[in-house]
């Protein structure tokens, strides 16, 4: 199949369902299935001219810090799982070759396992649902469903999983998604934009159907309870002079005021880069989330390493402070490009990339951060959130088969719903349909393509032995 090639005039997003009736748009997920068959989606085979998977990351890692991209090269060769963490770009590559039915969402861009977890809604509700936007990009929601189930069949292997436990735990990852449109396509267009998955539900859903680790699901549950701003204050900085600051712990956290020069902090402040970069983010929120954030004042910065996808980007974090050491929080201020997805799709409009990251954010999450904003500074487009708020993440390694079960279920659910809050629910729902089809597909293409998962992490372990890229492990 060829590949896929990039509009080269912008188009609107087309956000919202067309005026049709729900019969018709039942006719028209049906008669998708005469264009590309379910069971198409099965198929899988690295196209004859694939791009050299080390090279594209390379490519990718061009904008970014390099002297952090051992930590990030380091972090992937330690497993198939972690490989494919960091490689969103090299899946996007091989995405743009498979079967497309046309009908499109916003997507994650990056739906692995790892990018679910916990976080806190601002009714201060503690729900689990997508957690990484970076690559968000209005596109195939196919691609979004292989990329979960790939990563169920790449995370089970390294967990000692059989490849047919694998396959069958892909499929049923596919089926919960299948199932969950279904009910969506049923729901009223606010019911799908409100319904969220409560914390507790999934620790319930654990207790049911996978005893063994039913336990490590309530401590993480617990853990981001914990997890308050206050807590992540305690954790990360502490109190001089009266004022919070930042702990140092580099090469992970530096602050700011160790990396710049007493002239280049000062040539900032004399320009007013500082301020002009605020007051731009500031824009980006509405009213009376500037009036709520005009109450602190920044008071220390440090540039904070991200997770494995992320390490290389410039990611700082800012502690604002209000009128007592108490009273403060930490906002995350995090570079962003153009998304993995998006060569490969019709360019739309978007003021920057920032912008596409909150939007999709926004469009695709039950509920989002109030601090979600953007910003350009440097040349550089930065998106900003809250730092930690009740948030946290399952280890996955550890899950047994029911484990990896019962969490690939509630994943799939979530991802359903992302896609119907931004797409057509009823097409996607009618073209899936009730059989299990699409679901065995799915387990075919995700056993496939874990295999070449294997051999792009094997790529990038020899090119780290031979010299090629430098890795610093343990970090």
């Amino acid at each position: 199949m060829p590949k896929r090639k990039q509009s080269q005039e912008p188009q609107q997003q087309k956000l919202i369902a067309p005026p049709k009736t729900i019969t018709e748009r039942q006719a028209m997920g049906q008669e998708l299935r005469k264009k590309i068959p379910r069971s198409s989606h099965g198929d899988w085979a690295p196209a004859p001219d694939r791009p050299d998977p080390v090279a594209l990351l390379q490519q990718g890692d061009k904008t970014r810090l390099q002297y952090l991209l051992p930590i990030k090269y380091g972090r992937m060769v330690a497993s198939p799982f972690a490989f494919l963490r960091g490689s969103a770009v090299v899946m996007a590559a091989d995405l743009a070759n498979t079967p497309v039915t046309g009908s499109e969402a916003v997507l994650c861009g990056d739906a692995h396992l790892a990018n679910f977890g916990i976080f806190a809604t601002p009714e201060r509700n503690v729900v689990f649902d997508i957690n990484d936007f970076d690559e968000t990009y209005p596109g195939p929601w196919e691609w979004d469903v292989k990329r979960l189930a790939a990563s169920v069949v790449v995370a089970g292997r390294d967990n000692g999983l059989d490849d047919k436990t694998c396959t069958k735990l892909a499929a049923a990852a596919a089926k919960a998604y299948r199932e969950t449109m279904q009910r969506a396509s049923e729901m009223s267009v606010l019911d799908v934009w409100y319904f969220h998955v409560d914390a507790d539900s999934v620790v319930n859903l654990f207790a049911k159907y996978a005893r063994a680790d039913a336990w490590q699901a309530a401590q993480t549950v617990q853990k981001a309870r914990r997890e308050t701003a206050g807590h992540t204050l305690d954790k990360l900085t502490h109190v001089v002079d009266g004022k919070r600051q930042i702990i140092n712990a580099p090469p992970l956290v530096v602050r700011f005021s160790q990396l710049l020069s007493e002239e280049q902090k000062a040539a900032a402040h004399d320009q007013g880069n500082v301020q002009k970069a605020w007051d731009a983010y500031l824009s980006s929120l509405p009213q009376e989330r500037r009036v709520l954030l005009s109450r602190y004042r920044l008071t220390d910065a440090a540039l904070r390493v991200g997770g494995v996808g992320s390490v290389g980007t410039r990611c700082a974090i800012a502690v604002l402070q209000g009128d007592t050491p108490n009273d403060a929080l930490i906002l995350q201020q995090k570079e962003v490009g153009p998304s993995a997805m998006e060569a490969y799709l019709p360019k739309r409009t978007f003021a920057n990339p920032a912008e596409r990251v909150v939007v999709g954010q926004r469009l695709m999450q039950a509920a989002s951060d109030i601090f979600l904003g953007w910003n350009t500074m440097g040349g550089a487009d930065y998106y900003w959130r809250q730092l930690k708020d009740m948030k946290a993440s399952f280890d996955v390694s550890t899950f047994n088969a029911k484990g990896l079960a019962a969490y690939i279920t509630v994943c799939a659910i979530c991802l359903a719903l992302a896609h119907a809050r931004s797409g057509d629910a009823v097409v996607i729902s009618s073209y899936l349909g009730s059989g299990t089809v699409f679901d065995e597909a799915i387990g075919r293409f995700a056993l496939a393509y874990a295999d070449q998962t294997r051999r792009d992490h094997k790529a990038l372990v020899e090119a780290v032995n031979n010299g090629r890229l430098l890795a610093q492990t343990g970090i």
